[in-house]
């Protein structure tokens, strides 16, 4: 299997990573980068809130890159018992699980709740991969060496915690606290800012602008990364070789860059731990 590193929209460099025998979970796989790093991977989960999506796009990944191994898997990140669900069917399923993938977003929604009750953003992107993470650690551990990825944002050194109202921070960077957990465990972790990319992840904030700024920000939007191109980070931190013995740096266009500070502060990362662990049940 070729991976294929974009350091740039336009510039790709090619590495070879065979990914013979691994088994990757990708959320939010059925659209946008997480399909594009699908079609890159060797036998892969596609955990997916919509299942009819999720049938379109693992016909899809199965045409284009000739994989068979191509599995569908409900999951709505916004209904914790959904993430236990999920969590359970790949421990009971699965022999292994090699590479974890962190990648199903909502952005700028109206002011929902999850099923339990959480600001949607902060319960989707947060706490339903927390919960995810924690309950598939046990497996990834048993697999090592294994990844996990998580798809994060440059927005992230804009964000600020509010421990005091928790779950009105957006987009603070998660990769301090899993690091926490995987210390000396075999099982590495990344987190990443994947680029602009026309995807759907806009789609609630699009309607929002005026008709005038829509018609500034339409060639704006054509000139950023595509799927294709936005996936490259997240492939280059699942499989490639170079990073097998590093972990908990933060990447974008397929090198380490520096997190805001906020996201550095391991007193901080803890207070989070703790606070997110009693939030979905597992304190």
């Amino acid at each position: 299997m070729y991976l294929r590193r974009g350091n740039s929209t336009n510039n790709f460099r090619c590495s070879k990573v065979r990914l013979d025998g691994k088994t990757v979970l990708i959320t939010g796989a059925n659209t946008g980068i997480g399909k594009e790093t699908a079609l890159d991977m060797a036998q892969v989960n596609l955990a997916c809130r919509d299942m009819t999506r999720a049938r379109i796009a693992a016909d899809e990944i199965r045409q284009k890159s000739g994989n068979d191994n191509v599995v569908m898997k409900e999951l709505d990140l916004a209904s914790l018992q959904s993430v236990r669900d999920l969590a359970r069917d790949i421990q009971v399923n699965e022999q292994r699980l090699d590479i974890l993938i962190n990648n199903a977003g909502i952005m700028m929604c109206s002011k929902w709740k999850t099923e339990d009750g959480f600001e949607m953003q902060f319960g989707v992107n947060h706490l339903g991969h927390f919960l995810l993470t924690n309950c598939l650690l046990d497996l990834l551990k048993k697999s090592a060496p294994s990844r996990i990825v998580i798809v994060s944002s440059l927005a992230h050194e804009k964000g600020r915690i509010h421990f005091d109202d928790i779950s009105l921070n957006k987009n603070y960077c998660p990769i301090q606290s899993i690091i926490l957990c995987t210390l000396c465990t075999g099982v590495t972790v990344y987190s990443l800012h994947p680029g602009h990319i026309r995807t759907e992840l806009g789609r609630h904030w699009f309607p929002t602008l005026p008709f005038w700024k829509r018609i500034l920000v339409i060639p704006i939007i054509l000139l950023i990364k595509n799927p294709w191109q936005g996936a490259q980070t997240t492939i280059y931190c699942a499989v490639d070789e170079s990073l097998a013995n590093v972990s908990g740096l933060y990447y974008s266009d397929c090198a380490p860059k520096t997190p805001a500070p906020q996201a550095l502060n391991d007193t901080t990362a803890k207070k989070l731990w703790d606070l997110s662990a009693s939030m979905v049940g597992l304190a």
